[in-house]
């Protein structure tokens, strides 16, 4: 032999070679720390907290958030609180289907336009809105306690810059002297 390897023996070695030693780009990511990452466990987290102060057969956040924002703007289209509360507009099709279904919420086509509805929350719907309150704002104290009381509303300022949220309307916090509530 004439001392070279064969063909197949070199693409061997070169599969089974260790990754060389250069640094990657993922070597300098740490999961831990980056925003997203961070902002879906925070969500689980909340969701988790919201769920063990209302009970497994309350409300669910976004189904909270979407009562609420009927109760708080009577008469709104779906669009109106697709808007509002941010969920996509299949899923709160879906969700208002379930809560007109439980008698939570009442569908009414509008005058204007004979497609759209205009919603409205039932005494029912208030009923539950009503029995979750003091539990959800157990919830919101638990999901903001880990953080220093001085520093609460600038976070939370903070995360509706995230979620790209308009500032809140003038005298939104002002009349309960809390931090904002829901989902």
């Amino acid at each position: 032999m004439d001392g070279s390897k064969p063909a197949d023996e070199g693409r061997a070695s070169a599969k089974a070679a260790p990754p060389d030693a250069a640094a990657r780009r993922i070597d300098d990511i740490a999961l831990h720390e980056t925003p997203g990452h961070l902002l879906r466990r925070a969500q689980q987290r909340a969701v988790d907290l919201f769920v063990q102060a209302v009970g497994d057969r309350g409300l669910r956040p976004p189904q909270f958030a979407l009562l609420l924002a009927a109760y708080q703007n009577p008469d709104a289209n779906q669009s109106e609180l697709v808007r509002l509360t941010g969920i996509d507009r299949s899923t709160a099709a879906d969700m208002i289907t379930r809560l007109a279904g439980r008698g939570l919420i009442r569908r009414a086509r509008t005058e204007a336009d004979g497609r759209a509805n205009r919603l409205s929350v039932t005494a029912r719907g208030v009923e539950a809105l009503e029995a979750a309150a003091d539990r959800v704002d157990r919830a919101q104290e638990s999901i903001v306690a880990p953080i220093p009381a001085g520093q609460r509303a600038q976070f939370l300022r903070n995360l509706a810059r995230i979620a790209d949220l308009p500032d809140a309307p003038a005298g939104a916090r002002e009349k309960t002297g809390k931090t904002r509530k829901g989902s």
